[in-house]
């Protein structure tokens, strides 16, 4: 196989690599990758790996036949070295110690806030707000994309405070912000996209539904692993009327905002987010469905799986189910990789299980504890 082409094509395809190696390993090929920092500061990306996961390797996986198909990878830096020994005053202090709060990893001057501490679009939240409270700093997206290396945000702190007062950040409170924005309800739509979707799967997917009763008639977070885009048109279609036109969807901008598919996600009761623009009102709006006592559709895992295995689920969903007191209804979708595999255009007729499971109710558990409940759930009936 020819390593060095595939490299050339994946270059080809994203600005946001800078160097490439590809690799074999347990009969399957695996990427290490360099990230280009500077396209992706231009472009003011902060959620590197996801960006570099779609518009690279699942952009050259559409186009590659299934052996030559990069099924894993890995996101590295070139070595840093701290030349420099740590300042010792007090904004240093509490950044670091906020820092590592959230990551439970060593924090370092070059630390890289993703690539090294495994920050999130959650995690920048937070940060945010506590730059805002504790130094009277307001920083985007666009600003945080230059300075995502903690040197250079601790220099941007010190160069910028208004004051120095470390505070606590409560999401209780983010989250509790009025938004005027409003909620499109398209009940009628809603049922048309129902009555046709449903038979049709039925007949083509032969789909298999089980466990509607499980659906709580209050408010709840609807959970489905992610196996295709086939997956929300699948809840859609098999929950009852009575749930549906009250449910939401949480999807991104990037696959449901183009020409084709945002009339259909506007007036399907979508909430289209984009993880790199504007994370705190992104998180703020899709809490909003569950501070009116309506249902959310969320995907736990944040992106399709490319190997048919769960991926991490993030605690977003679990986050909001303990602020909001509502229950997690974790659905298995099972079949639709195969379906409409990664690459694909048009689906094959291959069978589809969907089982929605009993609720779980958040009682005093962490965020960490509900996801990984939710997940063990999943994984003992997939």
């Amino acid at each position: 196989m020819d390593f060095k082409n595939i490299e050339k094509k994946v270059l080809s395809l994203c600005p946001y690599i800078k160097k490439i190696s590809i690799e074999k390993k347990d009969d399957k090929l695996f990427a290490n990758i360099v990230p280009n920092f500077e396209t992706l500061k231009a472009a003011n990306i902060i959620n590197i790996e996801s960006e570099i996961r779609w518009y690279g390797v699942e952009l050259y996986n559409l186009q590659a036949e299934e052996s030559q198909k990069i099924l894993a990878y890995k996101i590295l830096r070139e070595p840093q070295e701290d030349k420099e020994s740590e300042p010792d005053d007090e904004i240093y202090q509490s950044l670091k110690s906020f820092l590592y709060d959230m990551s439970q990893k060593k924090v370092a001057l070059s630390s890289h806030l993703e690539l090294d501490l495994g920050l999130d679009s959650l995690d920048y939240v937070e940060l945010f707000v506590f730059l805002e409270l504790s130094y009277g700093i307001y920083i985007d997206e666009k600003i945080f994309s230059r300075i995502m290396v903690f040197k250079d945000l601790y220099s941007y702190i010190k160069t910028h405070k208004a004051f120095v007062k470390p505070s606590v950040v409560e999401w209780r409170e983010i989250l509790s912000e009025v938004k005027s924005d409003k909620l499109i309800f398209s009940p009628i739509i809603m049922f048309i996209y129902k009555t046709l979707l449903y038979p049709l799967f039925r007949l083509y997917f032969r789909l298999d539904v089980k466990g509607i009763e499980n659906i709580p008639k209050t408010s709840c977070i609807i959970a489905p692993t992610h196996q295709s885009m086939l997956d929300g048109f699948l809840v859609e279609s098999t929950l009852p009327y009575s749930v549906l036109k009250n449910t939401f969807f949480l999807a991104f901008t990037q696959v449901f905002g183009t020409k084709l598919l945002h009339p259909i996600a506007t007036h399907g009761q979508s909430i289209l987010i984009d993880a790199n623009i504007d994370l705190k009102d992104t998180m703020q709006r899709t809490a909003t469905p569950l501070k009116m006592g309506k249902n959310l559709v969320i995907f736990p895992e944040g992106a399709r799986t490319r190997d048919r295995r769960l991926l991490e689920f993030r605690p977003f969903f679990a986050m909001l189910s303990s602020i909001y007191n509502v229950p997690i209804v974790p659905v298995i979708i099972d079949g639709s990789f195969e379906a409409l595999p990664s690459g694909k255009i048009f689906p094959r007729p291959k069978k589809i299980r969907l089982q929605y499971l009993e609720p779980i109710y958040p009682k005093n558990m962490s965020y960490d504890e509900l996801t990984q409940l939710v997940k063990s759930s999943i994984e003992k009936n997939l």
